[in-house]
């Protein structure tokens, strides 16, 4: 079933981004040619007078296939009126930008319906989630094994820690146990070992509860989310854009963090960890798949707004080159940049997909 929820969840994302390029390519009297859910051969599918809608064999993807779309076809004067590159460089950009913004459009509708029902919307910052040490407690199990205000834990047990809850989560569940933590310091990387002491907390329930603490503090300053909450229906309108914002800025600063080198390219998940996490937010229900379908949704409208050539973002740069120009940059530029921009793109595919398949060795 985890395989199942993962093709609808990316199903209702692609469907989604491409009804955005085909509404508005519909609008500005550009003929569409296919409307295809995923890529390669076809398995089902239909056509009317001017397009065919189709669902092919491979599920990760889909695109939409407009008349004069790719430089160079050979199209009649009259076919070129209603051909996408005989349009105005603005209407290829709204076409170009549709698919991302109705991605975003679909976070915030769902972040709409979860805060109109009473749940709240948590945006992480990030700069209060990294696992860096910002104090260590005086007499505790970390300042006895040789941690350091300002080292950055990097592993523990074998496992990546990107986040400060992934080393909570690991030491929460060691009392008593040693466990062995890979940290980084200066430009140094050191293994220490430290036994987390067992504390007694409730639960919100009041049930008492023992686990594992090692005495340290984060870095940072305030939540490690921003809550956004919502009094009603009503108020969720205002408070559903308020938190897609907020969503899609905390993606912009995570690529920022990323290319800076600040933010670990191993948290970098790959198709394995979207399988894995729509069978888990599915199996804890409703709202748990509809808020993690709204994270990657706005995830796809970023990512697809890169200025890398092949994508949204690359077209989008190709037209404003165009519009600076007074003409399109020579075919033979924008293929030879096209093909470039798939190289990078594969690249970070495989990139994740290494990392996807480095957390299953090591169980995380």
């Amino acid at each position: 079933m985890t395989f199942f929820w993962a093709i609808v969840l990316l199903g209702i994302l692609i469907f989604v981004h491409e009804l955005g390029h085909f509404i508005f390519a519909k609008l500005l009297r550009v003929k569409v040619l296919k409307f295809s859910m995923g890529f390669g051969p076809k398995i089902i599918g239909f056509k009317t007078k001017e397009t065919e809608y189709l669902v092919s064999a491979l599920p990760f993807g889909g695109y939409v296939k407009m008349l004069g779309e790719e430089p160079g076809e050979e199209l009649s004067e009259e076919q070129k009126a209603f051909s996408f590159q005989g349009q105005a460089v603005w209407k290829r950009a709204l076409i170009a930008v549709a698919g991302p913004s109705f991605n975003v459009l679909l976070t915030y509708l769902i972040f709409v319906i979860v805060l109109s029902v009473g749940f709240p919307v948590n945006i992480p910052r990030l700069e209060n989630m990294t696992p860096k040490i910002g104090a260590v407690i005086p007499g505790s199990p970390a300042e006895r094994a040789g941690i350091r205000p300002g080292d950055e834990i990097t592993e523990i047990n074998g496992k990546l820690v990107v986040t400060w809850f992934d080393l909570i989560t690991v030491v929460s569940g060691k009392s008593g146990e040693p466990v062995t933590l890979k940290l980084k310091r200066d430009s140094k990387t050191i293994t220490l070992q430290v036994t987390p002491e067992t504390v007694k907390e409730k639960t919100p329930e009041g049930q008492e509860i023992s686990i594992g603490r090692i005495g340290v503090q984060r870095a940072g300053n305030g939540m490690p989310f921003h809550i956004v909450k919502a009094a009603g229906p009503f108020s969720a309108l205002f408070k559903g854009a308020e938190a897609t914002y907020r969503m899609c800025y905390f993606i912009v600063d995570t690529i920022v963090q990323l290319l800076t080198g600040a933010f670990s390219a191993k948290a970098i998940g790959g198709p394995i960890a979207i399988v894995q996490e729509s069978g888990k937010a599915a199996a804890l229900g409703v709202f748990s798949y509809l808020m993690f379908m709204a994270i990657i949704s706005a995830n796809l409208a970023v990512l697809n707004l890169l200025p890398i050539p092949i994508l949204d973002g690359g077209h989008l740069l190709f037209l404003g080159i165009e519009g600076v120009r007074g003409k399109p940059l020579p075919e033979q530029t924008q293929a030879t940049l096209q093909r470039i921009g798939l190289a990078i793109l594969l690249i970070i595919m495989i990139f994740a997909l290494q990392n996807d398949i480095m957390r299953l060795i090591r169980g995380g």
